[in-house]
């Protein structure tokens, strides 16, 4: 059984709980939508200017919008960076902040010892979580990617990414997600500016080569595995004329991985070593 309830559906204690608070959170956006100064006749400088600032909008060259935020959706310097984060008002990418419970947060902030994890479990509950969510966005279009971040730092500690094939389907996930509740905890969704996470991800982590940790500015996605990922665009991320009946049967299938998971992991804490019988 899940630790977060039966059903998205449910209260605030487990799942997805209600809708208070509901709204969407619009943000205001900023730079610009394409407009182009052409210039007129005799001043063949304000052409050039426009195309310079284009060039340079979210880079290290651009004084003005935070280049953290245009790659990653977030900013360690938050509401006190000197640069703007222009909030897009629609984009095919929504974000979740802090939604997944990292584990090795959780110990560090109550001063626990991290060695105690065991990762193996670690890994099994995040399975359970990732696959919790997959379904639940599904139900709104097609996924493009489900990224989560393992990052440690407060502006990405359990960031969920959610990029959607079009836009209409982010907007629906964002309106319905927004004030709901999940394993007890409100939901803060918005519009990410990320639409190329190869730009956010850290490359250096991806290969095993990342020296600055969880404190990293850059994404640290945390994975499932390939065969995880198959069965779950085969089961949920289907077109709308795929049946009711399949995707019953795909969910029915998927809680009794669950619990049969949920079981194993009782028996081994109840089993204790048989003495060694001697001949």
């Amino acid at each position: 059984m899940s630790r977060y309830g039966n059903s998205y559906g449910g209260g605030g204690g487990g799942g997805y709980g209600g809708d208070r608070g509901r709204g969407m959170d619009r943000g205001y956006g900023g730079g610009g939508r394409g407009f182009r100064d052409q210039g007129r006749r005799g001043e063949p400088g304000v052409g050039g200017g426009a195309e310079h600032l284009a060039r340079i909008h979210g880079t290290e060259e651009d004084r003005v919008n935070c280049p953290f935020y245009f790659k990653i959706g977030a900013c360690r310097h938050g509401d006190r960076c000197s640069r703007l984060h222009n909030k897009p008002v629609f984009s095919q990418t929504i974000l979740v902040k802090h939604m997944y419970q990292n584990p090795l947060s959780v110990i560090i902030a109550a001063n626990g010892d991290p060695s105690q994890l065991d990762q193996k479990s670690v890994d099994e509950d995040f399975e359970d979580f990732f696959e919790e969510v997959f379904e639940e966005l599904c139900k709104f279009g097609k996924l493009e990617e489900l990224n989560v971040c393992d990052n440690l730092g407060d502006h990405l500690v359990g960031n969920v990414y959610a990029k959607f094939e079009d836009e209409e389907c982010a907007a629906a996930a964002q309106k319905a997600l927004y004030g709901r509740f999940y394993g007890g905890r409100p939901l803060i969704c918005e519009f990410s500016p990320v639409t190329d996470f190869r730009e956010a991800r850290c490359r250096q982590f991806d290969e095993g080569t990342c020296n600055r940790g969880g404190y990293c500015n850059f994404m640290h996605i945390k994975m499932v595995s390939n065969a995880m990922m198959r069965e779950l665009q085969r089961h949920y991320n289907v077109k709308e004329s795929q049946t009711e009946k399949d995707r019953s049967r795909s969910r029915s299938r998927s809680r009794s991985r669950r619990h049969r998971r949920s079981r194993s992991r009782s028996s081994k804490r109840r089993r204790s070593p048989e003495p060694h019988k001697r001949d």
